[in-house]
Protein backbone atom coordinates (compact mmCIF):
# COMPACT_ATOMS: atom_id res chain seq x y z
CA UNK A 1 0.00 0.00 0.00
CA UNK A 2 1.09 3.71 -0.61
CA UNK A 3 0.23 6.39 1.33
CA UNK A 4 -1.57 9.15 -0.37
CA UNK A 5 -3.29 9.76 -3.88
CA UNK A 6 -5.26 12.90 -4.68
CA UNK A 7 -7.69 12.55 -8.06
CA UNK A 8 -11.19 14.55 -8.16
CA UNK A 9 -14.60 13.28 -8.20
CA UNK A 10 -15.94 11.35 -11.08
CA UNK A 11 -19.71 9.61 -11.73
CA UNK A 12 -19.81 5.88 -11.90
CA UNK A 13 -15.69 6.17 -12.51
CA UNK A 14 -13.45 3.80 -14.58
CA UNK A 15 -12.17 0.70 -13.50
CA UNK A 16 -8.78 2.32 -12.71
CA UNK A 17 -10.42 5.09 -10.59
CA UNK A 18 -10.94 2.09 -8.36
CA UNK A 19 -8.10 0.62 -8.19
CA UNK A 20 -6.61 3.78 -6.83
CA UNK A 21 -8.63 3.11 -3.47
CA UNK A 22 -6.89 -0.23 -2.70
CA UNK A 23 -3.55 0.89 -3.45
CA UNK A 24 -3.46 3.77 -1.25
CA UNK A 25 -4.05 4.25 2.23
CA UNK A 26 -5.58 7.60 1.96
CA UNK A 27 -7.87 9.29 -0.84
CA UNK A 28 -7.82 12.81 -1.11
CA UNK A 29 -10.72 13.94 -2.95
CA UNK A 30 -10.34 17.37 -4.91
CA UNK A 31 -13.01 19.68 -3.91
CA UNK A 32 -11.46 22.92 -3.84
CA UNK A 33 -11.04 23.09 -7.96
CA UNK A 34 -13.05 24.54 -10.69
CA UNK A 35 -14.99 22.33 -12.80
CA UNK A 36 -13.39 20.97 -16.21
CA UNK A 37 -15.12 20.41 -19.28
CA UNK A 38 -14.93 16.87 -21.52
CA UNK A 39 -13.88 15.12 -18.74
CA UNK A 40 -15.33 12.09 -15.86
CA UNK A 41 -17.06 14.18 -13.44
CA UNK A 42 -20.30 14.35 -15.04
CA UNK A 43 -20.32 11.31 -17.25
CA UNK A 44 -19.69 7.43 -18.12
CA UNK A 45 -19.14 4.92 -20.47
CA UNK A 46 -21.07 1.80 -19.64
CA UNK A 47 -20.92 -1.15 -22.99
CA UNK A 48 -24.38 -2.06 -24.74
CA UNK A 49 -25.62 -3.89 -27.63
CA UNK A 50 -24.50 -0.92 -29.84
CA UNK A 51 -21.12 -0.65 -28.50
CA UNK A 52 -20.27 1.46 -25.65
CA UNK A 53 -22.59 4.45 -24.43
CA UNK A 54 -21.74 7.83 -23.17
CA UNK A 55 -24.10 8.76 -20.12
CA UNK A 56 -24.23 12.25 -19.54
CA UNK A 57 -24.89 14.27 -16.41
CA UNK A 58 -26.69 17.70 -17.77
CA UNK A 59 -25.62 20.91 -16.04
CA UNK A 60 -27.30 24.23 -15.21
CA UNK A 61 -25.60 26.36 -17.81
CA UNK A 62 -22.90 28.68 -17.19
CA UNK A 63 -19.49 29.20 -17.42
CA UNK A 64 -18.70 25.82 -15.60
CA UNK A 65 -14.72 25.84 -16.51
CA UNK A 66 -14.35 28.69 -14.00
CA UNK A 67 -17.06 27.93 -11.68
CA UNK A 68 -15.88 26.11 -8.12
CA UNK A 69 -16.98 22.19 -8.67
CA UNK A 70 -19.49 22.64 -5.84
CA UNK A 71 -21.24 25.29 -6.85
CA UNK A 72 -22.17 23.48 -10.45
CA UNK A 73 -25.69 22.37 -10.41
CA UNK A 74 -27.22 19.79 -12.18
CA UNK A 75 -30.08 20.07 -14.97
CA UNK A 76 -33.72 18.69 -14.25
CA UNK A 77 -35.29 20.22 -17.05
CA UNK A 78 -34.75 17.02 -19.39
CA UNK A 79 -35.51 13.62 -17.08
CA UNK A 80 -31.80 12.51 -17.49
CA UNK A 81 -31.93 9.77 -14.27
CA UNK A 82 -35.01 8.32 -16.44
CA UNK A 83 -32.91 8.00 -19.66
CA UNK A 84 -29.77 6.93 -17.49
CA UNK A 85 -31.32 4.02 -15.53
CA UNK A 86 -33.13 2.96 -18.57
CA UNK A 87 -29.76 2.40 -20.38
CA UNK A 88 -27.88 0.72 -17.51
CA UNK A 89 -31.08 -1.71 -17.55
CA UNK A 90 -31.42 -2.29 -21.04
CA UNK A 91 -27.45 -3.01 -21.53
CA UNK A 92 -27.01 -5.23 -18.49
CA UNK A 93 -30.21 -6.72 -17.39
CA UNK A 94 -29.10 -9.93 -18.41
CA UNK A 95 -25.61 -9.59 -16.45
CA UNK A 96 -25.61 -12.21 -13.91
CA UNK A 97 -25.40 -9.86 -11.22
CA UNK A 98 -27.82 -6.60 -12.39
CA UNK A 99 -30.54 -7.99 -9.81
CA UNK A 100 -28.39 -7.96 -6.70
CA UNK A 101 -28.04 -4.51 -7.19
CA UNK A 102 -30.36 -2.95 -9.39
CA UNK A 103 -32.56 -1.89 -6.70
CA UNK A 104 -30.43 0.41 -4.66
CA UNK A 105 -28.97 1.62 -7.81
CA UNK A 106 -32.95 2.38 -8.77
CA UNK A 107 -33.44 4.15 -5.93
CA UNK A 108 -30.28 6.16 -5.96
CA UNK A 109 -31.42 7.47 -9.11
CA UNK A 110 -34.80 8.24 -7.92
CA UNK A 111 -33.36 10.95 -5.46
CA UNK A 112 -32.75 14.02 -6.59
CA UNK A 113 -29.27 15.82 -5.70
CA UNK A 114 -29.22 20.14 -6.59
CA UNK A 115 -25.56 19.93 -6.79
CA UNK A 116 -23.01 17.70 -9.19
CA UNK A 117 -20.33 17.11 -6.57
CA UNK A 118 -22.87 15.72 -3.88
CA UNK A 119 -24.28 13.51 -6.42
CA UNK A 120 -21.05 11.81 -7.35
CA UNK A 121 -20.06 11.67 -3.41
CA UNK A 122 -23.24 9.79 -2.51
CA UNK A 123 -22.91 7.33 -5.83
CA UNK A 124 -19.13 6.96 -5.14
CA UNK A 125 -19.79 5.94 -1.69
CA UNK A 126 -22.64 3.63 -2.81
CA UNK A 127 -19.77 1.92 -4.89
CA UNK A 128 -17.70 1.68 -2.25
CA UNK A 129 -19.39 -0.23 -0.26
CA UNK A 130 -20.94 -2.65 -2.99
CA UNK A 131 -17.16 -3.00 -3.45
CA UNK A 132 -16.55 -4.16 0.82
CA UNK A 133 -13.71 -0.74 0.15
CA UNK A 134 -13.03 1.03 3.45
CA UNK A 135 -10.17 3.42 2.15
CA UNK A 136 -10.00 6.34 3.98
CA UNK A 137 -11.77 9.42 2.20
CA UNK A 138 -10.39 12.75 2.33
CA UNK A 139 -11.32 16.22 1.28
CA UNK A 140 -9.04 18.92 0.70
CA UNK A 141 -9.74 22.12 2.29
CA UNK A 142 -7.23 24.52 0.07
CA UNK A 143 -6.52 24.18 -3.59
CA UNK A 144 -2.66 23.60 -4.53
CA UNK A 145 -1.23 23.43 -7.86
CA UNK A 146 1.48 20.78 -6.63
CA UNK A 147 1.17 18.23 -4.11
CA UNK A 148 3.90 18.14 -1.30
CA UNK A 149 5.32 15.13 0.88
CA UNK A 150 4.43 11.25 -0.07
CA UNK A 151 0.99 12.61 -1.88
CA UNK A 152 0.54 11.81 -5.38
CA UNK A 153 -1.40 14.06 -7.74
CA UNK A 154 -3.42 11.89 -9.85
CA UNK A 155 -5.55 14.69 -10.87
CA UNK A 156 -6.92 14.72 -14.45
CA UNK A 157 -5.02 11.19 -15.31
CA UNK A 158 -8.46 9.39 -15.79
CA UNK A 159 -10.21 10.77 -18.61
CA UNK A 160 -12.35 10.48 -21.57
CA UNK A 161 -9.05 11.11 -24.04
CA UNK A 162 -6.66 8.79 -21.94
CA UNK A 163 -9.08 6.27 -20.19
CA UNK A 164 -8.50 3.79 -23.50
CA UNK A 165 -4.77 3.75 -23.16
CA UNK A 166 -4.82 3.76 -19.67
CA UNK A 167 -2.19 0.60 -19.63
CA UNK A 168 0.43 2.95 -21.45
CA UNK A 169 -0.36 6.26 -18.84
CA UNK A 170 -0.60 4.53 -16.10
CA UNK A 171 2.26 2.43 -15.04
CA UNK A 172 0.32 0.83 -12.04
CA UNK A 173 -2.74 -0.23 -14.34
CA UNK A 174 -3.32 -3.18 -16.00
CA UNK A 175 -6.95 -4.03 -17.24
CA UNK A 176 -8.00 -7.57 -15.76
CA UNK A 177 -10.03 -8.96 -18.21
CA UNK A 178 -13.85 -10.01 -16.83
CA UNK A 179 -16.73 -12.02 -18.58
CA UNK A 180 -18.34 -9.48 -20.32
CA UNK A 181 -22.10 -9.41 -21.76
CA UNK A 182 -21.29 -8.45 -25.29
CA UNK A 183 -17.60 -9.66 -25.88
CA UNK A 184 -18.49 -12.16 -28.45
CA UNK A 185 -19.51 -8.91 -30.31
CA UNK A 186 -16.70 -6.42 -29.41
CA UNK A 187 -14.33 -8.18 -27.76
CA UNK A 188 -13.04 -7.15 -24.18
CA UNK A 189 -13.52 -3.59 -23.32
CA UNK A 190 -10.92 -2.75 -20.90
CA UNK A 191 -11.46 0.19 -18.27
CA UNK A 192 -15.45 0.93 -18.85
CA UNK A 193 -17.96 2.01 -15.56
CA UNK A 194 -17.24 0.70 -12.48
CA UNK A 195 -20.94 -0.22 -12.94
CA UNK A 196 -19.41 -3.15 -15.79
CA UNK A 197 -17.48 -4.58 -13.92
CA UNK A 198 -19.69 -5.09 -10.55
CA UNK A 199 -23.07 -6.19 -12.82
CA UNK A 200 -20.57 -8.82 -14.41
CA UNK A 201 -18.70 -10.25 -11.43
CA UNK A 202 -20.38 -8.76 -8.27
CA UNK A 203 -18.97 -10.22 -5.13
CA UNK A 204 -15.62 -10.90 -7.18
CA UNK A 205 -15.57 -7.29 -8.59
CA UNK A 206 -12.45 -6.59 -5.56
CA UNK A 207 -10.75 -9.44 -6.39
CA UNK A 208 -10.70 -8.12 -10.74
CA UNK A 209 -9.73 -4.72 -9.01
CA UNK A 210 -6.96 -5.75 -7.34
CA UNK A 211 -5.67 -7.97 -10.05
CA UNK A 212 -5.51 -4.93 -12.62
CA UNK A 213 -3.14 -3.72 -10.04
CA UNK A 214 0.79 -3.54 -11.62
CA UNK A 215 3.29 -3.99 -8.81
CA UNK A 216 6.10 -0.93 -9.39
Amino acid sequence: MYDTILMEMQYAAPIQYYTKFLMYNTIQMEQMENYSKGSFRNRTYIATANGILCLSIPLVKGKHQQTDIRAVYIDYSQDWRQVHWRSIRTAYGSAPFFEYYADPILQFYEKKHEKLFDFCIDFQKMMLNFLKINTKVEYTEVFELETKGTIVDFRNQISPKKYKIAEASDALFFPQPYPQLFEDRYGFLPNLSILDLLFCTGPEASMYLKNSIRKA
